[in-house]
């Protein structure tokens, strides 16, 4: 058998969409298909426009949030908070039973603490002084 491994910078979206594609379908082999939804909850400003928001998915019984961003002009009023309970509380009605989610920031791991996460795992001083922290917690 002939292989072909070449180092590339670059990644065609072809080419990562045929891993991914791979991952997946080996994954549903393994764990029978996923019950996958994406969720999102957007913080709009007064035209419409996106400011910053929560995105995720819920699947296999847990909510990952894949991204949360409050605006600077907006922060220290709870609004991650509200996010995140608005997500786990949808996550609950699809049948998720835990929510996890990662960061490198103090203040985000603070506030996610304050919402009952707790730290399962990190990568102490991955640049500098910050760690990559994930965080677990219990929804229903």
């Amino acid at each position: 058998m002939s292989l072909d491994l070449t180092l590339s910078d670059t990644v065609p979206d072809e080419a990562r969409d045929a891993i991914r594609d791979a991952i997946l379908a080996h994954n549903d082999r393994m764990l029978g298909p996923t019950d996958r939804h994406d969720l999102m909850i957007p913080i709009r400003d007064g035209d419409g426009r996106v400011e910053g928001g929560l995105v995720g998915y819920t699947g296999r019984g847990w909510l990952y949030v894949t991204l949360l961003y409050i605006p600077e002009h907006l922060r220290g009023q709870g609004l991650a908070g509200r996010l995140l309970q608005m997500a786990e509380e949808e996550a609950k009605a699809r049948g998720c039973t835990g929510a996890y989610i990662d960061t490198i920031n103090p203040d985000a791991r603070r506030a996610y603490e304050r919402q009952g996460y707790e730290v399962f795992g990190a990568l102490e001083n991955f640049i500098g002084d910050f760690s990559i922290t994930w965080m677990k917690k219990r929804i229903a």
